[in-house]
């Protein structure tokens, strides 16, 4: 730990010495007489070195031997869901086997005590499981951690036995973080799921709350035959910088610029001779138990039972023999999750909207995938563009830079009526030349979206209507 006087120059100067710097020039200090001054006692902190040694100490300290907690001095004005953890440490519902005490009582008796209420409300959370008590009162969605979204068919067919179970009400997601998420999870069924998540080395822990999030990456890592090494990367720098040494940063950009986002659908070569990688487009990210099984079985019949998941909400399968592809190009379930869709559709991304999410305003994913359809009816794009929708402010559908995003909201119809609406946004970006998109239009009704849209598009990004289109023909 660092002593107070190492740390002193990253505190504020004394107050005598400020003075002095800020004194006009020309003006000489007042004579400050020795009567009125004397030197701090050896006995008495200075007021810097009194906060020196307050930063310095620990603000936290352990509960009983095993969890650490912010010590009672430090716990004013602190927010519900820290109020909540030092009720009751979250992690005790898996480390000391609460949760398995917690899915024995039934929701009338946890809705009547307290502290079970806010387990089953927050605390869970630190499992990865959120109760859906708006949409789906009495049932969780249970969140993965899948470090850089590769899976295996194992995995999937777990996940899949899982949601199946719950009929109707189970479903999974791909997420914008590489993830799954799988719904209709029932209190009673948890420790057996977690159990089960265990056995094929998957975990649900800490994917929520103040915990590290599902770290992403590039789902082609590997495999690409774009990627290079860590000393070929280094080599590379080098050629670039000044002398050809690492001391100090070039005064040259050495970013390509002519990097284009890439969306890994479709049929490419790895890196591996003989090999490819096949991209399906999983419209806006929703999968069925059927869907999940299927996955499994074309990641071993043609792959190495391995999937990748990607941001945009799709999934890569990895490893097909070159010899292998053309039949699992005819695959049934290629039809569903195609490698070619639509320009307007490969790039589309929703969240889960407020069909299961209580933070949403609008539905999300359905909608989106009409509204595209609407919109295809009325323009044709030369290029793909990328549509994101979120259901409220959070933008979980990360709308800000997408090319064209849409953020849920309420507004009134031309009768008066509350009804379903969307804020649009334009002009986001990734990569090398990133830049935030821009407020087009407030508030507009859901029903209204598709002409307006069909009009960005053709104003910003080339798109011809499809009535100019067939006059030419």
């Amino acid at each position: 730990m660092a002593s107070s006087a190492s740390l002193q120059r990253f505190l504020p100067p004394y107050p005598h010495a400020a003075a002095s710097r800020c004194r006009p020039p020309g003006v000489r200090a007042r004579p400050v007489q020795s009567s009125t001054v004397s030197a701090p006692s050896s006995s008495t902190p200075t007021a810097n070195e009194a906060m020196s040694a307050e930063r310095l100490e620990p603000r936290v300290e352990q509960r009983e031997g095993r969890y650490w907690v912010l010590k009672e001095k430090y716990r004013t004005g602190l927010n519900p869901q820290e109020k909540v953890k030092l009720g009751k440490e979250p992690m005790s519902l898996f480390m000391e086997g609460g949760i398995k005490e917690l899915a024995k009582m039934p929701m009338e008796e946890i809705e009547a005590d307290k502290l079970s209420k806010e387990d089953i409300d927050v605390r869970l959370k630190w499992l990865g499981l959120f109760h859906r008590r708006k949409h789906q009162y009495g049932r969780f969605m249970m969140r993965l951690k899948l470090p850089n979204g590769v899976t295996t068919s194992e995995q999937t067919r777990y996940l899949a036995s899982v949601i199946e179970a719950y009929g109707k009400e189970g479903c999974a997601d791909v997420t914008t973080r590489q993830n799954w998420q799988i719904r209709g999870v029932t209190l009673p069924d948890v420790p057996a799921i977690l159990d089960g998540l265990n056995a094929v080395g998957l975990t649900s822990l800490q994917s929520g709350m103040d915990n590290v999030r599902n770290p992403v990456g590039n789902p082609l890592a590997g495999i690409d035959p774009d990627e290079i090494g860590m000393e070929a990367f280094r080599s590379e720098v080098e050629k670039r910088m000044p002398n050809g040494v690492l001391e100090r940063a070039a005064p040259d950009d050495l970013i390509d610029k002519k990097w284009q986002r890439r969306d890994y659908l479709g049929v490419h070569p790895q890196k591996q001779e003989g090999m490819s990688y096949v991209g399906l487009h999983v419209p806006v990210g929703r999968v069925q138990a059927a869907d999940m099984f299927e996955l499994a079985r074309l990641a071993d019949e043609y792959g190495s039972g391995e999937l990748r998941l990607t941001v945009e909400q799709n999934i890569v399968i990895p490893n097909v023999k070159n010899e292998k592809v053309e039949a699992l190009l005819a695959e049934p379930l290629l039809q569903k999750f195609s490698p070619q869709p639509s320009l307007l559709l490969k790039g589309l991304v929703a969240c889960t909207g407020n069909q299961f999410c209580g933070q949403a305003i609008i539905e999300t994913k359905q909608r989106a995938l009409l509204v595209t359809s609407q919109v295809e009816k009325l323009v044709s794009v030369p290029r793909a563009v990328r549509m994101h929708w979120t259901g409220c402010p959070n933008s979980c559908g990360q709308v800000q830079v997408a090319d064209i995003g849409f953020m849920g909201c309420l507004t009134k119809d031309s009768t008066g009526k509350i009804v379903e609406a969307a804020d649009i946004f334009v002009g986001g970006r990734v990569g090398s030349d990133s830049h935030l998109a821009g407020a087009y239009k407030k508030s507009v009704p859901c029903d209204e979206l598709a002409p307006i849209v069909a009009d960005i598009l053709v104003e910003r990004f080339g798109a011809v209507r499809r009535e100019r289109e067939e006059d030419e023909e």
